[in-house]
């Protein structure tokens, strides 16, 4: 019985080897000297110093004479400064760095939301933590995509998450630019309805918020025919919803449209991850606003806060206008901020937020809903309009590519 043990284990191990021939390979792999790796640091905070936007994964092993990375990017011009760097280590350079997009996409490296309101998240399972939501025409970059099927996209707002399959729909370069080349409705109501006929009494096809794109068919009997991402077809009121070009080329972001947006939130949930009329996050919340007035904010507050023109940070209330961003959180000893919550300023000594829900709270306190909380936790306020710094929306698409 013992020899017969031993002959098993032997059958095991040359099995194992032979199934996995790189393995007793990589057991001889050290990490790279630091000197590598302080490399590879330097490049990771040049290029991608703010993760939520891109991806500069890499590390760095010894094996005899090679220098081997290991790896996934999306910046192909940072890696290949980095591959061009390194020839400086007078090693052989093994690239296993895999450049995204990723090659098992094929040609559909592009998609378009197909349902209202589509969750993004920070790990490819529905459990994983919402980091953001795009709404329904919204064209994502496709990264990568995992065995389960969840796909790794990047939105107009640069912003990198996880996106459950069926919630886009996979296109090809040249079938977005036909799609952009279409005439498109985008919907203007808080919420409504895509029917499946041109009457309200008629089956729903799909829900719809304010914000969501569908192509254009046709107009008839006040109802807008409409093809949705993934070839639905369906009727959506026309005063409810709007030509794109139309919209784009009209709108104008202007201090009472910002306060009038607002508004239309008000009693909203909060959401954290949120960026809809379904339920928003603070940041969620003004990304939402000036998206709908034509303006197209960075999607968190730290990264909010560094657009637009510095206007108060001292609390001197008077220096605000109807639309100024207020920021919240903590000044650290060294004079850096901790940035963790936004809202928008509207008149009269108040700012609407999303806290719990959207509600509206006062700076003042004698006021009912003074927020003493986070008056004392104010940084600064950011004046966003007539500021080059912030993304103006396309006649070509809704969304900038």
């Amino acid at each position: 019985m013992k020899l017969i043990s031993i002959l098993f284990s032997w059958v095991v191990l040359i099995g194992s080897t032979w199934l996995n021939p790189g393995k007793n390979n990589n057991a001889k792999r050290t990490k790279a000297d630091s000197s590598v790796t302080q490399v590879i640091d330097q490049f990771s905070h040049r290029f991608a110093p703010d993760k939520r936007t891109a991806i500069f994964q890499i590390d760095a092993y010894r094996q005899k004479n090679q220098l081997i990375l290991i790896g996934k990017t999306n910046l192909i011009g940072a890696k290949s400064f980095l591959l061009e760097r390194l020839k400086n280590e007078k090693l052989e350079i093994v690239d296993q760095i895999r450049t995204l997009p990723a090659v098992e996409l094929g040609e559909k490296v592009w998609g378009l939301v197909e349902v209202s309101v589509c969750n993004l998240r920070y790990s490819p399972r529905h459990s994983g933590e919402m980091a953001s939501q795009a709404l329904m025409g919204t064209p994502v970059r496709i990264l990568d995509r995992e065995d389960n099927g969840w796909l790794l996209v990047q939105t107009p707002d640069h912003y990198i998450a996880w996106v459950d399959r069926g919630a886009i729909t996979a296109i090809t370069t040249e079938q977005l630019n036909t799609w952009k080349a279409k005439s498109k409705v985008i919907y203007t109501n808080s919420f409504g309805t895509v029917y499946s006929e041109a009457n309200n009494s008629s089956m729903p096809v799909s829900d719809i918020v304010a914000g969501c794109v569908m192509e254009l068919k046709a107009e008839k009997n006040g109802y807008y025919e409409v093809i949705l991402p993934d070839n639905r077809i369906g009727y959506v009121f026309s005063k409810e919803a709007e030509l794109v070009k139309n919209w784009v080329n009209n709108t104008t972001a202007t201090e009472d449209a910002l306060v009038n947006t607002s508004k239309r939130l008000m009693g909203v949930p909060y959401l954290w991850g949120g960026t809809s009329f379904k339920g928003v996050d603070c940041s969620g919340f003004t990304k939402t606003v000036y998206f709908l007035n034509g303006i197209l904010l960075p999607r968190d507050a730290s990264q909010q806060v560094m657009v637009g023109e510095t206007i108060d940070k001292s609390g001197v209330w008077s220096n605000l206008k109807e639309g100024d961003l207020l920021f919240f959180g903590e000044k650290r000893e060294d004079g850096s901020e901790r940035v963790v919550h936004v809202g928008m300023w509207i008149g009269n000594n108040q700012f609407i937020h999303a806290s719990d829900k959207v509600r509206i709270g006062s700076v003042s306190a004698s006021a009912p809903n003074f927020d003493e909380y986070n008056v004392k936790r104010y940084l600064r306020a950011k004046r966003i309009l007539k500021t080059g710094s912030v993304v103006k929306l396309k006649t070509d698409s809704v969304y900038p590519q």
